[in-house]
């Protein structure tokens, strides 16, 4: 362990990524890396989940409680840079209050910066957010930066002191296990082009080089379906990341092609997406997957509510309710959605 720390404290010192070696030594310092994708029950989105009138300490307490009680080390959650602006030190000490509780419950969070998803139909403001769209899943998450910033450079410079900010703030905190700079990049879905948007948040981001990792989390495998996917951006993320994330909602065996293909960079591997019961990406079928080849495991969602993530992705207002969930394990009155598949969280995440 001492060992492995000082090669991660040596690491940080210089700007650029670890090496291969370097991200191995992290990654055999830790335990499993099991968690969830978390968005705490009374949030729509990045804002209500964060600002101050609405930042709920006694719910994210009970909700990673119930993360530590099936087993759960990591959660992974997104910022917006909107909430900086209006407050920086206001929103970092609501990040701080976050840690402290997760850490309470053995719980090192992923923090995420941006991300291209989201519903790009709306322009958002702090304060009292939309209520859900019925039937529909994640209707108002918010875009960050969004393609206009993205596409405008001259906007930069105030994200990059944003990102720098955060990052050195909290960038020795062992509290915190690693952070991802840009979510699916991509993910050309909203036209949001990241090629030398990307580039520069790792710049940014290794001005401050912090002890915990770096990454960007691939999307999709290349070709699977078609040009869906981007080379240059994926070569991008899986060489200049210390560690290798991502993303993978289909069957198990294409679980298995990611992993193989990745494999290929020689660094540790995080699937830090997953969980779709109703395209057979499940619990009982992904989770023996990602354990035995030693790559980290974290799903979409913890307990259901405003998001509508049980919902599949397309589902609209008057579709019949799915009899299967598509992603979440607890209802909102915090009983399992399945208890034969908590049962089988439980004794995947067991310790020896």
């Amino acid at each position: 362990m001492l060992a492995a720390l000082a090669v991660c404290s040596c690491a940080s010192h210089k700007r650029g990524p670890w090496t291969p070696e370097e991200a191995q030594a992290w990654m055999d310092a830790q335990p499993w890396i099991v968690g969830c994708n978390y968005v705490p029950s009374y949030a729509i989105n990045q804002f209500e989940f964060w600002q101050e009138e609405t930042f709920d300490e006694a719910v994210i307490d009970r909700e990673l409680a119930l993360a530590e009680s099936i087993g759960f080390n990591t959660v992974r959650i997104y910022l917006h840079e909107q909430l900086w602006y209006a407050d920086a030190v206001g929103f970092k000490g609501r990040i701080d209050r976050f840690l402290d509780i997760a850490d309470r419950h053995g719980i090192r969070p992923v923090i995420t910066f941006f991300t291209n998803g989201g519903n790009h139909e709306k322009e958002f403001r702090l304060g009292p957010q939309p209520q859900p769209l019925p039937g529909v899943h994640n209707s108002n998450w918010i875009p960050s930066p969004g393609r206009a910033v993205i596409d405008n450079p001259d906007e930069w410079p105030r994200l990059k002191q944003y990102v720098q900010d955060i990052l050195r703030t909290y960038k020795d905190d062992r509290r915190i296990l690693y952070w991802c700079l840009c979510n699916e990049p991509e993910n050309f879905k909203n036209g949001c082009d990241v090629k030398d948007f990307m580039p520069a948040v790792y710049q940014w981001a290794w001005e401050v080089r912090p002890s915990q990792p770096l990454s960007s989390p691939v999307w999709q495998r290349p070709g699977i379906h078609g040009t869906a996917t981007k080379l240059d951006l994926v070569s991008f993320a899986c060489t200049q990341s210390d560690i290798v994330t991502f993303h993978c909602y289909s069957k198990p065996t294409e679980v298995e092609a990611m992993i193989a293909m990745l494999s290929r960079f020689g660094r540790p591997m995080v699937c830090q997406e997953y969980l779709a019961r109703n395209y057979g990406n499940t619990f009982e079928t992904v989770m023996p997957i990602l354990k035995e080849n030693k790559v980290g495991a974290i799903n979409w969602g913890l307990v259901n509510n405003k998001c509508h993530f049980h919902l599949p992705w397309g589902h609209k207002d008057g579709d019949p309710k799915p009899d299967i969930w598509f992603h979440d394990i607890f209802r909102s009155d915090y009983t399992p959605w399945s208890e034969s598949e908590v049962a089988f969280i439980r004794s995947m995440t067991a310790t020896d």
